[in-house]
């Protein structure tokens, strides 16, 4: 209908083909040596700055909170089923330290046993004060808020302090204790 044009069909001999085909692959090649090379090299760059990072770290805590005059307060659940904790606050000397909302995953870190580290600061020797305002949900699902203090004495060297929250049945008052780690 349109034509009886026959169809010419050329054939590539196979020798042809085999070096063309070489030919337009010879760019993939290198190309995969060399991304093994920069994965290596990226490989090696995180190791030196993971380990570049952890000694900035080291220094920053030495030069920042020396030794002689550092003060840790650590957060512990006493009775954990009693307490959906939702925030902390923490004042030392009456100046605002710390504030802290819980998430749910925080929460539940903290009822499994959990050490959290609230606060790390210089103070120097003599007497202080520490103010822990403490907002939570009780086991009988009421809304509290309450406010602890305690006085300490800071020599030389570092303190330590936990401060640990309970809250027992049947009334669920929560309770707010600090000790001081040796």
């Amino acid at each position: 209908m349109f034509g009886t044009k026959p169809i010419i069909r050329r054939r590539i001999h196979p020798t042809l083909g085999l070096l063309l085909g070489f030919y337009f692959s010879l760019p993939l090649l290198p190309s995969a040596a060399l991304a093994s090379d920069i994965d290596h090299a990226i490989d090696q760059l995180r190791a030196e700055v993971s380990e570049h990072s952890a000694r900035v770290f080291a220094l920053e805590q030495r030069l920042l909170h020396p030794a002689d005059s550092r003060l840790s307060v650590f957060l512990t659940l006493g009775s954990p089923d009693a307490l959906g904790l939702d925030s902390v606050e923490l004042f030392v000397n009456g100046k605002p330290v710390v504030s802290h909302l819980y998430s749910e995953r925080e929460q539940e870190a903290l009822e499994e046993g959990g050490v959290q580290q609230l606060f790390v600061g210089n103070l120097p020797n003599g007497s202080h004060s520490l103010k822990a305002v403490v907002t939570a949900r009780s086991g009988n699902d009421r809304f509290l808020r309450r406010e602890s203090s305690y006085r300490f004495q800071k020599r030389p060297g570092s303190l330590r302090l936990q401060m640990t929250l309970e809250a027992k049945a049947p009334d669920f008052e929560p309770r707010v204790s600090f000790l001081e780690w040796k």
